[in-house]
C-alpha cells in the first residue's frame, strides 16, 4: 500500500481533471465535487501498487460514479430525457483570469451544450464526453458502460450528432460577444422591440429557470415578445459583466443580492441562445467573487 500522504499528493495532481470531467458528465458543481469525493475514497482503500496510470485510472472511477448518479437521476434509466434544468453555471471575471475556473472549461463548455447533454442517455454522454472531450480510446469508455468498444463507439456517434445539430458553436471573440450583448442591454432599457428584434437570431432559444420547471422560449419574435420583462429586469438590477461558461454573460444583483445570471450564446453577430439562471437557492451557492468582490 502506497502511504496515504503520497496518494493524496498524486491525487491532488488529477483533482482539476477529474473535477472538469464530473462537471461535463453531471452539470453540477457540487456533484462533480461529490463524485471527485468518492474517486478519493475508493483510492484511498485501494492498493494500486499495480496500476501504471493513476490519471486514467481515477478517471474511469468519476466516470462509472458519474453514470451510476446520471442513472439515478432519469428515473427511466436509459430513456433520454429533455433537460428540466440549467446546469450550474461556472462564472469567471472578464478582467481577472482564475486558473481554477479557466481548467474547468479548457474547451469553453457552454449552458447550450450542457443542456444538450442532459438530454442524452447516461451512456451516450459517458462515451462523449470521455471520448470527444477527454480523447479517452473506446477500449477504456467500453468496461465503464458495460458494452463493446464497438458500441461504446456508436454511442459517442450518436450523441455527437445530437450535439452537432442542437448546438452550434458560438462565436469564439468574446469582445465581439460583449459588443452585442450590450446592444441587447441598450434595447432591453429602451424597450426597442425592433431592436431585439434585429439582435435575435430568428431560431434563438431563450431557457429560462427560476428553480421549478424550466421555462423554453423558441423564435426570436417570441423572445423579443419578452421586451417588458427584459426592460424591467435591466432597470432594476445592478448588472455586472462577466463571462459565463466561456460566453458573454452578466451577474444581476438586486441590493447587492444576486438576483439572476444570463449567458448568450452569439453566432455571426446575432444571439441564438439566451440562458437566464434565476432560482435564488441556486444562486446563493455559486461561487461569484471573481464578479462581485
Amino acid at each position: 500500500m502506497h502511504d496515504e500522504q503520497f496518494l493524496a499528493d498524486r491525487f491532488e495532481e488529477h483533482r482539476t481533471h477529474l473535477r472538469a470531467v464530473g462537471y461535463r458528465m453531471l452539470g453540477s458543481l457540487t456533484e462533480a465535487d461529490d463524485a471527485v469525493q468518492e474517486a478519493w475514497l475508493r483510492l484511498a482503500r485501494t492498493d494500486t501498487t499495480d496500476v501504471g496510470n493513476l490519471g486514467g485510472w481515477l478517471t474511469t472511477v468519476v466516470g462509472r460514479v458519474c453514470l451510476d448518479m446520471l442513472r439515478t437521476r432519469k428515473s427511466r434509466h436509459e430513456e433520454p430525457l429533455e433537460a428540466d434544468h440549467l446546469p450550474d453555471p461556472v462564472i469567471i471575471s472578464e478582467t481577472t483570469p482564475d486558473p481554477e475556473h479557466e481548467a474547468l472549461l479548457a474547451d469553453s463548455v457552454g449552458l447550450a451544450l450542457l443542456v444538450v447533454l442532459e438530454s442524452l442517455s447516461p451512456a451516450e454522454r459517458l462515451a462523449f464526453v470521455l471520448h470527444d472531450m477527454f480523447a479517452m480510446p473506446y477500449e477504456q469508455i467500453a468496461p465503464i458502460v458495460d458494452r463493446t468498444p464497438q458500441t461504446a463507439k456508436k454511442l459517442a456517434s450518436q450523441a455527437r450528432r445530437r450535439v452537432q445539430g442542437a448546438s452550434p458553436g458560438p462565436d469564439p471573440d468574446l469582445p465581439r460577444q460583449r459588443r452585442v450583448v450590450d446592444a441587447f442591454l441598450a434595447a432591453a432599457r429602451g424597450g426597442d422591440f425592433d431592436e431585439l428584434l434585429r439582435l435575435l437570431d430568428p431560431d434563438v432559444v431563450l431557457r429560462a429557470d427560476a428553480g421549478e420547471a424550466m421555462r423554453v422560449i423558441r423564435g426570436a419574435a417570441a423572445v423579443a415578445g419578452q421586451a417588458e420583462t427584459f426592460q424591467r429586469m435591466a432597470t432594476l438590477c445592478t448588472i455586472h459583466p462577466a463571462v459565463v461558461n466561456g460566453s458573454a454573460g452578466l451577474v444581476n444583483t438586486v441590493a447587492g443580492t444576486p438576483f439572476s445570471i444570463m449567458s448568450f450564446a452569439v453566432v455571426d453577430n446575432r444571439i441564438i441562445a439566451i440562458d437566464i439562471l434565476s432560482d435564488h437557492d441556486r444562486l446563493a451557492h455559486l461561487d461569484l467573487t471573481a464578479v462581485l468582490g
